[in-house]
C-alpha cells in the first residue's frame, strides 16, 4: 500500500507525529500504525529508504511529500510510485 493511501487511515498521533519529526527513523509506534494499515511493510516501496542503526526510515521522496502536506499542500506521488 502506498503512503498516499494509508496516510488517511493511520491514527492522527501517526500523522503528527510524521509531520513533526520529518527524516527521522520512524517510531515503533509509527512503524506498528501504518503495518495495522497496510500490512507488512513492502521493501520495494517507493516511500521507504533504508534502515539504519536508529531505525527504518522515509526515502527523500516521501519526506517530500510529507513536507508538502505540512505546508497545507496537496502533494503527487512521484512518477515511479508503487
Amino acid at each position: 500500500m502506498s503512503l498516499e493511501t494509508w496516510w488517511s487511515h493511520v491514527q492522527q498521533d501517526t500523522r503528527d507525529w510524521l509531520l513533526a519529526h520529518n527524516g527521522e527513523a520512524l517510531s515503533p509506534a509509527v512503524v506498528q500504525d501504518v503495518e495495522r494499515v497496510a500490512g507488512p511493510l513492502p521493501a520495494q516501496a517507493w516511500w521507504l529508504d533504508r534502515t539504519e542503526p536508529d531505525g527504518l526510515h522515509l526515502s527523500d521522496a516521501a519526506v517530500d511529500w510529507v513536507e508538502e502536506v505540512a505546508n497545507g499542500e496537496v502533494p503527487r506521488p512521484p512518477s515511479s510510485a508503487s
